[in-house]
């Protein structure tokens, strides 16, 4: 069995050592550094959370990080408490008043929704920020919110090391050509479905 063992880690470390070459090769080959268009949408859990994620490592990495909220409005929520704790680092502002079936109010929605861009737009075009987190602006443009077209015109003119990371569901196609890295969270299971409430430390 010793014997058997030793042969099976021996061929373990030489595939680890073929693979660790390739990659290699792979990872020299990548040489551009750049500001990414980033989107988070599908029907699964995760968009913002991966989304604040990355924010929590720009902290890390002592870099600007503005997060502007579409469609949520001021609750208490677990990240706000944590991102209130860098505030030369972050800033994290909620400017929407909530679900849109819940508001009821397409006019005060699309107002909202104008001056949360309005935000996103000066802190994208300030090269002070180093990356901006759109929060649920798809929803916005599914809704026809906001003309899809002027997010389109300031991402291609967005300083060249800037983040922008739009989540929500329904991205549209147009948004998703543009973008560097589009991630579709699937839908699996969700225990909401189960009867199981919101939680904090979860959904907030």
């Amino acid at each position: 069995m010793p014997l058997e063992n030793a042969n099976i880690d021996l061929k373990h470390k030489e595939k680890m050592k073929k693979i660790q070459i390739v990659k290699a090769k792979i990872l020299a080959g990548k040489t551009v550094e750049k500001g990414l268009v980033i989107v988070h949408t599908g029907a699964g859990k995760g968009k913002t959370t991966a989304a604040l994620g990355m924010a929590i490592r720009m902290i890390g990495h002592g870099m600007k990080v503005s997060i502007i909220q579409f469609i949520k409005g001021a609750m208490d929520t677990g990240e706000q408490a944590v991102f209130d704790a860098f505030p030369d680092l972050v800033e994290m502002r909620p400017m929407g008043e909530g679900f849109t079936w819940d508001t009821q109010d397409r006019a005060a929605d699309i107002a909202n929704v104008r001056a949360a861009w309005e935000v996103c737009k000066s802190r994208i075009m300030d090269p002070e920020w180093k990356m901006v987190i759109c929060d649920e602006l798809n929803i916005a443009l599914r809704y026809d919110y906001l003309p899809l077209e002027e997010v389109l015109e300031v991402l291609a003119n967005k300083p060249e090391d800037t983040h922008v990371v739009i989540t929500g569901r329904n991205a549209r196609e147009e948004l998703i050509a543009v973008a560097d890295l589009v991630t579709e969270m699937s839908l699996v299971k969700h225990p909401f479905r189960s009867g199981v409430k919101a939680q904090a430390g979860v959904e907030f």
